[in-house]
């Protein structure tokens, strides 16, 4: 009897460290979820601080907004600094609806435009992820968002909430396979393409009618990512997931700016299955055409060995007075694209005569690559182009920038030292932000005679 009652105790104990052992299991493949799905989401390309050895998800990195610098939060599970506090419900509405714990509204630079469409699934893996799956930081970002008048209300932002959130979920749609699916939920709500990617209204919304056909991105500009000629049409769905993952198309395009950021903290980390389907997605949407840029029958034939002898002779840069844009190329550029803009055969210097920013029919990211450099990280290797921003004036820049694209691209275009010193500044202004104030004192004068009306027809 005694015995019986042994091997009962033993067989409950087992039972019940096995479910234990099962429910922790579940519990880490729902995090190890929550993780895919943060990277997904691109979370620590912006929740980051500004050392690249920084705590993940600590917050303070900088975003500059056409508003002012929007300095990103802790989200870690911290109960002082972060959102260790937070219920899943408050988690939710942050996420879908822009609305803190607190009740304070956050700007768009957080795209909760985009993330209303997640599901409660992934909303449940993603909490799991961020109370239990990553490490507090308890220590708030050193910068605060500090912007200018009236943007630094934040109760503002319910009026625009009112018209440009739509609070709906992701609707799976019967006629798209498990791929289109998959890929539409990918690019519209996690990856969050259009709010880059999409034209912006005067109010600074996506203009959906012109979904992914491009939109300037402070001083870079987004390409059209639609399958037209204009756009990514002669690309393959091959191309695509390769470009993704790895930030560069031989002979097309290199990731730069944001979009490398994008490479370097999302997409070279996602599955085969995803990559795919976001290409699949990007195939099948409307192709929208957008202007290009007029080029000459061909690219005039120069001989820079005859405008400066040597290659990549950097005493060019040390005369400041320098606007000679053959002489800027052969001193800054030459050592690494060729004389004649060839590249290397293994691509590692990228050639300039079929290159995406060169051709584009802005010069904006071509500029802003020169100021900026690139620094980026894919699948298959690090990447870095020094940037000159600091070593050329704006008036070189623009000399070099025109030169790389006349004598590479067959462009033919002025580009201004004023123009580049607008784009240095993050672009021009949209119009929100350049007649607020007009704005502002349209409707105080708006507010006064409707309440004059209501005084007046109360004496009546």
């Amino acid at each position: 009897m005694k015995i019986s009652h042994n091997i009962l105790l033993t067989t409950l104990l087992l039972a019940g460290w096995g479910a234990a052992a099962a429910e922790s299991a579940d519990q880490q493949a729902l995090i190890k979820r929550g993780e895919y799905l943060a990277v997904a989401a691109d979370c620590g390309a912006c929740h980051r601080q500004t050392s690249e050895d920084g705590a993940p998800f600590a917050g303070g990195y900088a975003i500059d907004s056409p508003m002012g610098r929007i300095i990103a939060s802790n989200i870690t599970p911290s109960k002082q600094y972060g959102i260790g506090n937070y219920s899943e419900q408050q988690f939710a509405d942050a996420l879908r609806k822009g609305v803190a714990a607190d009740g304070s509204n956050l700007y768009p630079a957080m795209p909760y435009t985009a993330y209303q469409g997640m599901t409660d699934q992934d909303v449940h893996a993603l909490y799991s992820y961020f109370m239990h799956g990553v490490k507090p930081v308890e220590s708030a970002p050193s910068a605060r968002t500090e912007l200018s008048f009236p943007f630094n209300i934040r109760q503002i932002m319910w009026g625009w909430n009112l018209l440009y959130r739509n609070d709906k979920p992701f609707a799976r749609q019967a006629e798209l396979s498990e791929q289109l699916n998959r890929g539409k939920y990918l690019v519209d709500v996690l990856a969050h393409c259009s709010t880059c990617h999409t034209p912006r209204n005067l109010m600074m919304a996506e203009d959906s009618s012109r979904y992914l056909s491009g939109s300037p991105l402070g001083g870079w500009y987004a390409p059209n990512i639609t399958p037209d000629n204009s756009g990514i049409g002669d690309w393959s769905q091959g191309d695509i997931a390769a470009y993704l993952k790895t930030g560069h198309l031989a002979g097309k395009a290199q990731a730069a700016g944001p979009m490398a950021e994008a490479v370097e903290h999302s997409f070279r980390y996602l599955g085969d299955d995803d990559l795919n389907a976001i290409a699949a997605w990007m195939k099948h949407i409307p192709a929208i055409n957008t202007p290009q840029a007029s080029r000459s029958a061909a690219p005039p034939a120069v001989d820079i060995n005859q405008v400066v002898s040597g290659q990549g002779d950097q005493a060019s840069l040390a005369d400041s007075h320098s606007t000679h844009g053959a002489e800027l190329y052969n001193g800054a550029c030459a050592s690494c694209h060729g004389l004649e803009g060839q590249g290397t055969r293994d691509n590692f210097y990228p050639s300039l005569t079929h290159n995406s920013a060169v051709s584009a029919a802005t010069a904006q990211n071509l500029v802003m690559t020169i100021v900026d450099g690139i620094h980026r990280k894919g699948s298959d290797s690090d990447v870095g182009m020094p940037a000159f921003g600091q070593q050329l004036n704006d008036a070189q820049i623009a000399a070099v920038t025109q030169y790389v694209r006349r004598h590479f691209a067959g462009i033919d275009q002025n580009i201004s030292a004023e123009q580049v010193t607008t784009l240095r500044n993050g672009g021009e202004a949209p119009f929100i932000v350049r007649y607020i104030n007009y704005l502002i004192a349209a409707g105080v004068i708006v507010a006064i005679i409707i309440l004059l009306l209501i005084v007046r027809m109360r004496r009546k």
